[in-house]
């Protein structure tokens, strides 16, 4: 592997974060965060909460100075509406920690929480990402922030002049801290009376129950979201989080919590890239409330990891992109093979060789590779061809590559046949005629006659390149071309005509896989008894 160019966004932040860090906290590990809320799908555009970060804590371990990636996972935050497909009862637990409600139905984990954390953490193994948990639960739980708590209610004043500068209208009696009901377990809570010297805290509920507490005391509450962010800030002395697009409008939480870790926890903000939506194919922006969005784990089923990988690497965080589950997904893979190819032969630029190194590996070492990588679309119309037949899936690619075995095409094969199953439209599923279309047979002119002898007497070359050559080159013969002959209008037009009938042919319709990879499926006594000859 060349030398990783230093021109890529990772290694510009890494330098400024590992600048800042000896500035701020000289001989400390550096600490890059990340937040997520398992409120319910944690989809692909949450992923890049914790790719940026991830990227960057790697790149600053490999060049051996030592840093952690907190991950937080906001499972203490409200719940606060019930997703689409969730039996609408789990109503009556909106207002509760999410480690308080119970996880949908059918589900094996403890709470809610658990439930949409566990694919998360499956994902990221996968992927390589080298993180430290925190359960804000445990942490608020266990007393970690009462002095933090303290402090934020005893500077009350103060932050509610800065978010006052933001608000439209005046808030009365502000308070920082949201106790959590005693008797019903949700936050429908108003804080009555707070004395300052006793810590003496008096709530009512809307379910009607009240109480005073010591808030010195009390851990069944927490901070309110812009002041709790900030204080995580100084808490774990966070030098980079990246954050999203919504975070930055005036009067959001990173806005006013760059005056807050400040003013009130004698803290300072991170640096802090925007980082820009990430959508699908397809799709509109997605939306973890709603339910029904593609997450990590969808995406892992159906490319490899450091495809995945690659597409958080490639874009700076401002930069927007969309991941393919469509047939989209194999230009993609044409473009990572491409790439893979530059790599090898030393062609590719810095920035790219830069993404694709951060895909293929992290400090830790190198990411499980398919050691024979055949073409993804290619597989995907084998397994679309075969419906999945090991035996035959085997044949054609002894035929296509000499692989020896199904395991050297692993796991790309896999994910290939997950895509076919499950995101290619059952109109455009290949099933090749069992029998000759002889009403079609008896239709067709001389000259098509012609196209189809053509092409029987030429299936001796039994190998992709030569079944290219044949399929592009029948047309160029009757046409009396060369073989080599660039192609013209006309040319093309003949060309895509002799498609379509070999086409409706062997498999009923206009269109379908590429024609080579058909043939190779399709095999050479069954296509030309399919077409007549």
């Amino acid at each position: 592997m060349a030398a990783r160019g230093e021109t890529d966004w990772v290694s510009r932040f890494a330098d400024e974060v590992i600048s800042e860090a000896e500035r701020r906290a000289p001989g400390k590990p550096v600490v890059c965060a990340s937040g997520l809320s398992p409120s319910g799908p944690i989809h692909l555009g949450n992923l890049r909460e914790v790719m940026t970060p991830h990227l960057v804590a790697d790149e600053i371990r490999r060049r051996g100075v030592e840093c952690v990636h907190l991950l937080s996972w906001d499972d203490y935050d409200r719940f606060r509406r019930v997703p689409a497909g969730v039996d609408p009862a789990w109503a009556e637990h909106i207002g509760k920690p999410l480690t308080a409600v119970p996880a949908p139905p059918g589900s094996t984990h403890a709470n809610w929480a658990e439930h949409f954390k566990a694919p998360m953490i499956e994902a990221m193994a996968e992927l390589g990402v080298r993180y430290r948990g925190i359960s804000q639960t445990e942490q608020y739980t266990s007393g970690a922030y009462r002095e933090q708590i303290l402090l934020a209610v005893r500077e009350r004043a103060r932050i509610d002049a800065v978010l006052s500068r933001h608000r439209s209208k005046q808030v009365e009696d502000y308070f920082p801290y949201k106790p959590y009901c005693d008797l019903c377990g949700r936050d429908l809570t108003t804080v009555t009376a707070y004395d300052d010297e006793t810590t003496e805290l008096a709530y009512t509920c809307e379910c009607g129950f009240g109480e005073t507490v010591r808030l010195a005391e009390h851990d069944r509450g927490k901070l309110v979201w812009k002041v709790d962010w900030p204080m995580r800030w100084a808490y774990e002395g966070v030098i980079f989080e990246p954050s999203g697009v919504d975070h930055h409008s005036p009067g959001s939480a990173w806005t006013v919590g760059g005056q807050i870790v400040g003013d009130v926890f004698g803290g300072r903000q991170p640096i802090g890239p925007m980082y820009a939506f990430v959508g699908i194919t397809g799709m509109a922006k997605m939306s973890s409330s709603k339910g029904d969005v593609p997450t990590p784990a969808d995406a892992l089923e159906i490319m490899e990891a450091p495809v995945l990988r690659w597409l958080y690497a490639r874009r700076k965080p401002a930069q927007s992109f969309k991941i393919a589950f469509d047939q989209e997904i194999h230009r993609l893979y044409d473009e990572w093979d491409a790439l893979g190819r530059k790599v090898a032969t030393d062609q590719a630029q810095p920035a790219e060789l830069a993404a694709y190194d951060r895909a293929v590996r992290t400090a830790e070492g190198p990411l499980p590779a398919t050691p024979h990588p055949v073409p993804y679309r290619t597989l995907a119309s084998i397994v679309d061809i075969t419906t999945g037949d090991t035996e035959q899936t085997l044949r054609i690619l002894r035929d296509l590559d000499g692989i020896g075995g199904l395991d050297q095409a692993r796991p790309r094969l896999d994910r290939a046949q997950h895509w076919v199953d499950d995101h290619l439209p059952a109109d455009q599923r290949t099933r090749v005629r069992e029998s000759p279309d002889e009403e079609l047979l008896d239709s067709i002119g001389p000259g098509e006659r012609e196209s189809l002898r053509l092409l029987a007497d030429g299936l001796d070359d039994w190998s992709l390149d030569g079944l290219t050559t044949l399929v592009y080159g029948v047309p160029k013969l009757q046409a009396g071309l060369a073989a080599d002959a660039a192609p013209t209008p006309e040319l093309k037009a003949a060309q895509r005509a002799f498609f379509a009938l070999l086409y409706r042919l062997l498999v009923g319709r206009d269109t379908g896989p590429r024609l080579p990879t058909l043939l190779l499926a399709v095999g050479a006594d069954r296509v030309r008894k399919l077409v007549g000859g």
